[in-house]
C-alpha cells in the first residue's frame, strides 16, 4: 500500500507534487515507482535514470517502463568484492543488460567504507552513509549510485538526474538528483523525493 500525499494546487514559491510513500520496503513497491519514475523524468526533461541492479533485473524493469522515452538506462551492481556472498553481477547477466541497451557500471561503493572497515575505524563516506540510512536503505544507495555513476563519467553533470534503488530486491525508493562526483560530494543536491518506504 502506498500513501499518495500529492499536492494540486500551487502557492507563491512553491510547487505541490506527489511523493509515494510505502507502507513497507521491498520488491513489490517496483512497478509503481517506475510509473512514479516515467511520469516525473517525462515532466522534468529527465534524459538518464540510474538504477541500483545486483543482478539485472531492476534494470530490466525500468528500462521497460521508460520503453520509448529516449531515457538512457545506467544499471550500477554491487562491487565485486561481494562475489563470495553471490551479490555480484554474473557475465551473462551483464551482457543481457547491454543487449538490451543497458549501461551497466561495476565499481568501488562510494558511500560503503570498505577500506575503514578493512582498518577498523570510521570514516567520513561512512557517517554520510549512516545519515542516509536515517531516510531509508534506498536513499543512501539512490546517493551512492549516482556519485559512482558521476565517478565513472557516464553522466551529463549539468542536468538533473533520477536514481532508483531498494530495499533488498526490487525498487522502494527514487530521488531526483543534481548529480556531483564524489570528491565534489556537498554540490549534490537531492531535489525532489519521489518515493520512499516508511519503515524499512
Amino acid at each position: 500500500m502506498a500513501y499518495d500525499l500529492g499536492m494540486a494546487k500551487k502557492t507563491e514559491g512553491m510547487v505541490g507534487k506527489t511523493i509515494l510513500y510505502f507502507t513497507k520496503g521491498g520488491k513489490g513497491n517496483t512497478d509503481a515507482l517506475l510509473k512514479m519514475v516515467h511520469a516525473r523524468a517525462s515532466a522534468l526533461g529527465v534524459k538518464q535514470v540510474v538504477v541500483a541492479s545486483t543482478h539485472g533485473t531492476t534494470a530490466h524493469r525500468a528500462k521497460a517502463a521508460l520503453a520509448g522515452t529516449g531515457i538512457e538506462v545506467i544499471a550500477v551492481s554491487i562491487a565485486a568484492a561481494y562475489e563470495k556472498e553471490d551479490w555480484t553481477m554474473k557475465d551473462a547477466e551483464r551482457a543481457r543488460l547491454r543487449r538490451a541497451g543497458i549501461t551497466v557500471l561495476t565499481a568501488t561503493h562510494a558511500l560503503s567504507g570498505e577500506l575503514s572497515d578493512g582498518l577498523g575505524v570510521q570514516s567520513a563516506q561512512g557517517i554520510a552513509s549512516q545519515v542516509l540510512y536515517r531516510f531509508c536503505q534506498g536513499m543512501k544507495v539512490a546517493v551512492e549510485i549516482v556519485l559512482m555513476a558521476a565517478d565513472a563519467g557516464l553522466l551529463d553533470m549539468r542536468k538533473e538526474v533520477i536514481a532508483v534503488a531498494g530495499t533488498g530486491e526490487g525498487a522502494d525508493t527514487a530521488i531526483v538528483v543534481k548529480p556531483a562526483y564524489t570528491r565534489t560530494f556537498k554540490k549534490l543536491q537531492v531535489r525532489e523525493i519521489l518515493g520512499k518506504p516508511r519503515e524499512g
